[in-house]
């Protein structure tokens, strides 16, 4: 897992006996197993988890990791099922990803506001009116979709679940225009600070 490019060739079967061999001094049989799950279902799981992820490049680092963690099972034989227990390892995976999208997400939401409930009460105002004018200016640059779904969920406090039901886009569309346009309004918000 040293290699940051993740495609099928740092995934091959041969690349699993190595492993095997590596970390836990031989276990042929098991690395063998491992290699024929991966010829039989490593495009079933790579669609299985892009499904998940929205992103053929994350599954393909998840899948990677996934069958890394089966080749160090320490009592490989305790296991009735690889594909099954493969696909369960894969989907823990991408559920923590998911996991670490989210809590990035909202830090990135949580930083824009932080600054401003740190200045006192009448600074804060005059502050606000004027990054508020900018940001309504930010906005109107911005395509309608997003600003609207950035209003919707920021001012309006809306979950990216009913943004999306009432835009009629997915959830991740609505997180996408809405970390858009939280960008576009930090980036003016930044600019007027430093100038």
């Amino acid at each position: 897992m040293a290699s940051t490019r993740h495609d099928e060739s740092s995934l091959s079967p041969a690349n699993f006996q190595h492993e095997s061999e590596r970390d836990r001094g031989g276990g042929e049989a098991h690395a063998a197993q491992v290699a024929g799950l991966f010829r039989e279902h490593n495009r079933a799981l790579i669609a299985f988890l892009s499904s998940r992820l929205d992103s053929i490049a994350e599954a393909q680092e998840v899948a990677q990791e996934a069958y890394v963690r089966l080749l160090r099972l320490e009592n490989p034989e305790q296991v009735g099922f690889l594909r099954a227990y493969l696909f369960r390892i894969a989907s823990n995976l991408a559920v923590d990803r998911l996991r670490q999208r989210n809590v990035r997400a909202d830090a990135a939401e949580d930083e824009l506001f932080e600054a401003w409930l740190d200045t006192p009460v009448p600074e804060r105002r005059a502050l606000a009116v004027d990054q508020l004018r900018l940001v309504r200016e930010a906005l109107r640059e911005l395509p309608r979709k997003t600003s609207a779904a950035f209003v919707m969920h920021a001012i309006e406090g809306k979950g990216f679940d009913a943004i999306a039901r009432k835009m009629k886009l997915t959830e991740r569309m609505v997180r996408y225009h809405v970390a858009r346009a939280m960008a576009h309004c930090r980036a003016r918000l930044d600019a007027q600070e430093e100038s």
